[in-house]
């Protein structure tokens, strides 16, 4: 299985926004949907405090290098 991408997941969930936006669904369809978007919200909410943790930890390196 292909690993999940933060770029595949907003491209998703921008499908499925416009999806529900077009109200053509039926009402299963739209759960279904809203319950996959917040999968994926989740996620993306992972992915970028991960990468928070990621940019504050060079961030304090590079500014251990700066005192040195």
């Amino acid at each position: 299985m292909e690993q999940l991408t933060y770029e595949d997941a907003t491209k998703e969930l921008n499908e499925i926004i416009e999806k529900i936006e077009s109200g053509t669904l039926a009402i299963d369809k739209t759960i279904k949907l809203i319950e996959r978007a917040r999968e994926l919200m989740l996620f993306c909410y992972k992915e970028l405090d991960r990468a928070k943790g990621k940019l504050t930890e060079i961030k304090e390196t590079l500014d251990t290098l700066d005192e040195v």
